[in-house]
């Protein structure tokens, strides 16, 4: 599906940023080959800094390097420890889903990490809400009854990851972050970009993160954060896109 995307909206380079996973790339890069898309190895990390998710992307790094594979796994343990803990929650609280069902059907349908949205869609299933906005504003959401923390490294040593397996650090869409402060720091530590072109930052948040990117002297990153056409997110596919100056500057990176 995501390839078929990708060819009807004009993309010939693309990143799979899954959170916390590498699994789909190497099916996507072989069935995105014949129609002459180059597919970059890349990754949405789940870091936590003061008990808040923050969410690191990587990007042309080796999947298969060892230290990079068991932090991975870790990350989907803590996931699926996470998803049990709020699937209890939701027994207390009245909104009971089948977690087991939804795992397995949810494995059926790719590789992704388990997720908050998972149960999200369970209990418009389920019938307990009506959307999945519904489900993070009523039970979900930080300070809501089903909520429960991440437990994950810092981001600083998740730039380190990513560096470790050849590969740049960015972080993601820091309008949705809200933690402007935290950036400086992390160009310290090494973190190689900022993301400046999502579909959640307005004309004046790309002129601000990369006006910010070009006085921290680290690159600009972007693309559409394409969750899929049900995802409830917006679809900016092909719609949201990096521009060639600011992939060349990538590219370069990479490529030495």
């Amino acid at each position: 599906m995501l390839v078929r995307e990708l060819v009807a909206a004009g993309i010939t380079i693309c990143a799979v940023t899954d959170h916390d996973t590498t699994a789909a790339i190497e099916a996507v890069t072989q069935l995105a080959a014949p129609h002459g898309i180059r597919v970059i190895p890349g990754i949405e990390i789940t870091a936590v800094l003061n008990d808040e998710d923050v969410h690191m992307l990587g990007y042309g790094f080796d999947p298969a390097e060892p230290v990079l594979v068991a932090f991975l796994e870790r990350q989907r343990a803590d996931r699926r420890r996470r998803l049990d803990e709020m699937s209890a929650r939701l027994d207390v609280v009245g909104a009971p889903v089948d977690l087991e069902t939804e795992i397995a059907s949810h494995r059926q349908g790719g590789g992704k990490a388990l997720g908050r949205p998972l149960l999200a869609a369970a209990l418009v299933r389920a019938g307990h809400v009506d959307s999945v906005s519904e489900a993070f504003e009523r039970y979900l959401g930080r300070g809501r009854p089903a909520f429960i923390a991440r437990q994950g490294a810092l981001p600083a040593e998740v730039v380190t990851l990513v560096h470790d397996a050849g590969g740049l650090a960015s972080i993601a869409h820091p309008v949705k972050l809200k933690r402007n402060a935290i950036i400086e720091p992390l160009v310290d530590a090494g973190l190689d970009g900022i993301e400046v072109f999502h579909p959640d930052h307005d004309f004046n948040a790309v002129l601000h993160y990369r006006q910010r990117a070009q006085r921290l002297g680290v690159l600009a990153t972007g693309g559409s954060d394409f969750h899929g056409r049900e995802s409830g997110r917006t679809n900016a596919m092909g719609k949201v896109t990096l521009p060639r100056d600011a992939f060349l500057r990538i590219d370069e990176r990479l490529r030495s």
